[in-house]
This record gives C-alpha cells, structure tokens and sequence, in this order.
C-alpha cells in the first residue's frame, strides 16, 4: 500500500493527518471529509491517522480513550464512508491481529519500534506497518526495524522520523536522516510529534505549533516521501496532545504552500 501511495502522488507526498486519539464519531468524521475534500483538490493521496487508544501517558489520569471497540469501529466507519485507507498504532502484540481487522495501516509507537514480537505480529497480518523511529536511535537503526517486518513476510514498510531526544524535555530532527532512512524503506515525517516538548513537569506534554509550517517545509524540500500531522478544530481542548496539533482550518493553507515547495524542488 505504501508503494501505491507513492506511485499515487506522482511526485509530490502522501499525507497521514487526524487527531491524535479519536475522541468521537463526529469529530473524527468532520476531521477526514475536510482533510479529503483539501487533499483531492490538490492531489494529495490521503490516509485517516487516529489512535484508537493512548498508552503512552505521562499521568495515571491523562485521556486514554473512548473504549477500544467503539473506537476502532469509528475508525472503520470514516475509512467505509470516505473510501480512503486508515491507520492506527498498537502497541502489543495481541494487538494486531484485532486493530488489522479496522485499518488498513498498522503504526509501531517510536517508545516501541524495537520491540520484535510487535514488529512480526504487525507484519504477519499483512497490513501495512508504519514503524516511528525511537527518539534514542539512529537512522541507520531503523534498517533493522524494517529488516525484522521483511523476514516476518511483509515488504509493505515505512519509516517515519519523529524527533530525536534532545536533553530533558525538547526534540531536534537531524534531516539527514531522511535520506539515510530512505535507503531501507520509504520515510514520513511527523511533523506535529516533532514539534512536542515532552517531559514537562506537570506532566502533560508541550509543543511549538508554531514551527508545523517549517518544519514540514524542511520536511519536503528534503525529499521525504509522506507527512504525517495531527489536526483537530480546537487544539486548546483537544483531550491528547493538544499543545502540538495544526488548527483544521490552517491545513488547506499549510498543504496549499507545500504542494508549491515539491513542485519547485522538482524542476
């Protein structure tokens, strides 16, 4: 499916966007149908991103989800009702086989990307797998990340960088890495994810939504194959990583001004 992806976009970059974890039908609904109507004005091959369940908390009492069941069938209901692929991360093993039967990509959490008995249960439903690389590793890391998924049967594989640890609490992204990772599979940036500030003392996570714009510029001047953003109408009381997200109504703009960059970089 990814290489379809990029024989799809002729060029120009795929995009992965929604909410960080689906907070409702409604939302996530609203979310695909403008993010589709946007993407096929410009011809940008596009995939519903939404976590059905956040496990990756700072705080006991931080918002996990909505019931794994309801969610997934959310998520089943926007890829049926808008004819577009969805993707969704697990987070063990046990959770593949029933996320794979919802989505159509199945997304390894960077905290997770080494985790072999994740990596084989992933590839062996013969979804597509999307590993995030660990804040902690290399680029030249992640080929084995990617080996792993092509010796448990599936070449159906992307890479997508997010951020390397940087101190405590902040993420840089070396954009080196993008063409090194490109060597082992194709490589999508996390823009939003990038842009976190994690760690904070209060224990909810902080973010610089105001550099979405270059780094997605950086991001696809570069060469990488997709986007990867988190999106919601009103990040101040989005209930998961609100502090990093692109306000909906900045993502026609934002992709509007990318398509130009890839065109320019092409000629």
């Amino acid at each position: 499916m990814i290489q379809d992806l990029i024989a799809q976009a002729n060029g120009n970059f795929f995009l992965f966007a929604g909410p960080c974890v689906i907070e409702g039908e409604e939302m996530a609904m609203d979310i695909a149908e403008q993010a589709l109507r946007i993407t096929q004005r410009l011809g940008i091959p596009y995939v519903f991103k939404g976590s059905y369940r956040k496990a990756n908390r700072s705080r006991i009492d931080s918002f996990t989800g909505i019931g794994d069941e309801k969610a997934l069938r959310i998520l089943r209901k926007v890829g049926e009702s808008f004819g577009i692929p969805v993707v969704t991360d697990i987070h063990t093993p046990d959770e593949a086989n029933v996320a794979a039967q919802y989505v159509d990509v199945l997304q390894i959490p960077a905290f997770l990307c080494r985790q072999t008995d994740l990596l084989v249960a992933a590839a062996r439903t013969g979804r597509a797998v999307n590993i995030k690389k660990g804040q902690f590793l290399s680029p030249e890391a992640m080929k084995h990340a990617v080996q792993k998924v092509r010796d448990a049967g599936n070449n159906d594989v992307a890479i997508t960088e997010r951020g390397t640890t940087f101190g405590y609490q902040d993420l840089v992204v070396d954009f080196r890495g993008i063409p090194t990772m490109r060597k082992f599979a194709p490589v999508i940036m996390d823009v939003t994810h990038s842009l976190q500030q994690p760690n904070q003392t209060a224990g909810v996570t902080g973010g610089l939504p105001e550099l979405i714009e270059p780094m997605a510029r950086a991001a696809v001047a570069v060469g990488v194959d997709g986007i990867f953003l988190e999106t919601h109408q009103n990040p101040s009381v989005a209930k998961s990583d609100g502090a990093n997200m692109l306000r909906l109504e900045l993502l026609d703009g934002l992709l509007t001004r990318l398509c130009r960059l890839r065109k320019a970089c092409m000629e």
